[in-house]
């Protein structure tokens, strides 16, 4: 691909993943995220431009669209939370936290980008749902009614920026990122979690930029509006007991 995809949550888990992946294909990445350390040792890894910000800072967003390089051929939001609790739990604070890092952040940053995305001959944009936003799981609502939204909005995106920009999501099962260490630190508990995936085991960074890179190549010309599941079979099949 020619052209500049840019990385919102590019210095850790699959953002990181994505980026090697895609650098070494040739494509040129500029990452974006709040961990300015391990950004800035990542992008001169890879000799790549970066930006420091948060999610929640609106401006963040023109000034990573900014600073990336031209012309702008994708953008990936791979940023999101993991806060699992029951309903009781859910504050209000908690509910429009998840809301704002997943869905509203994804939103901004095509906002923000969208002008740009339109100069590559076709740009293409990848957002990241949720195996719980269709499948449903006790303790999951806020964060499932926040990938919910990721998943209208990739629906809604894709028809208003189509023919000039691509937008399609993939939705993940757990995946050991850093993101999901609470989880998977304990080996019973991650053992009993990868048995309720027919393929047997959770997912990995890799797995996941490895459809990311799919959806962003010419390789998916004619892919957009869809959500891409990556889930290990979790959502669609029964796991052999």
């Amino acid at each position: 691909m020619t052209g500049t995809v840019l990385i919102y949550g590019g210095s850790g888990g699959v953002g990181s993943a994505l980026a090697r992946r895609l650098v070494a294909a040739g494509t040129r990445v500029h990452l974006a995220g709040r961990n300015a350390a391990a950004l800035a040792g990542l992008a001169a890894e890879l000799g790549a431009g970066h930006t420091v910000g948060d999610v929640t800072d609106a401006g963040f967003f023109a000034r990573a669209t900014a600073e990336a390089a031209t012309p702008l051929h994708g953008l990936v939001y791979a940023v999101g939370t993991l806060s699992l609790r029951s309903l009781a739990r859910v504050s209000d604070e908690d509910a429009v936290h998840d809301f704002r890092v997943n869905a509203l952040g994804a939103a901004l940053a095509v906002q923000a980008a969208a002008g740009a995305l339109k100069t590559a001959p076709v740009g293409s944009v990848v957002l990241f749902s949720s195996v719980a936003a269709s499948h449903g799981f006790s303790n999951h609502a806020s964060i499932a009614m926040a990938k919910g939204a990721v998943e209208g909005l990739t629906v809604s995106l894709a028809a208003e920026l189509a023919p000039l920009v691509r937008v399609n999501a993939i939705a993940p099962s757990l995946t050991r990122t850093p993101l999901a260490e609470p989880l998977v630190a304990n080996p019973q508990m991650a053992a009993a979690i990868e048995k309720m995936h027919p393929l047997g085991r959770l997912g990995s960074a890799d797995d996941l930029a490895a459809a990311a890179a799919f959806l962003l190549s010419d390789d998916s010309a004619w892919m957009t509006g869809q959500v891409l599941r990556v889930d290990g079979g979790r959502g669609t099949l029964q796991a052999r007991g």
